[in-house]
């Protein structure tokens, strides 16, 4: 898996010149997205056919500042997968390899209707998919 790199934009900066601490929720979706692409299971595979994957809960750990067009490298893992549920881990780091934040998000499957669904159900591609990359913590 190759990690997830971007900069940093101004407009995502706050009066004191550092990166506002939302803009880390964006980036761990955006990381997300890329990691489930990178092993297949992007959202744009599951959701024409019907199954959605809502953030439930997130948790964030600021550890140092990133300021306007530093570069910010983030790992992304999946530390838990309950055919319904499904639970990632981030790590971001700075140009000089220092650990600035650690996240997670949660996630549940829910089919068309909003309804709680299992991958096992009709969407054993995915669930292999997903299972083979769970790692502990």
């Amino acid at each position: 898996m190759k990690d997830y790199i971007r900069k940093i934009n101004y407009y995502e900066t706050d009066k004191m010149g550092v990166t506002h601490h939302s803009n880390y929720v964006r980036l761990m979706e955006e990381a997300r997205i890329d990691f489930l692409d990178q092993i297949g299971c992007g959202y744009d595979k599951l959701e024409p056919q019907g199954i959605i994957s809502p953030v439930i809960g997130v948790e964030c750990q600021y550890k140092k500042p990133t300021t306007f067009g530093d570069s910010v490298r983030v790992c992304v893992k999946i530390i838990e997968y309950k055919r319904v549920k499904l639970s990632f881990s981030y790590a971001m780091y700075n140009q000089s390899g220092e650990l600035v934040f650690t996240g997670k998000s949660f996630h549940c499957f829910l089919n068309s209707k909003g309804m709680p669904t299992s991958l096992t159900k009709g969407f054993t591609e995915y669930d292999e998919i997903l299972k083979k990359y769970v790692v502990s913590e």
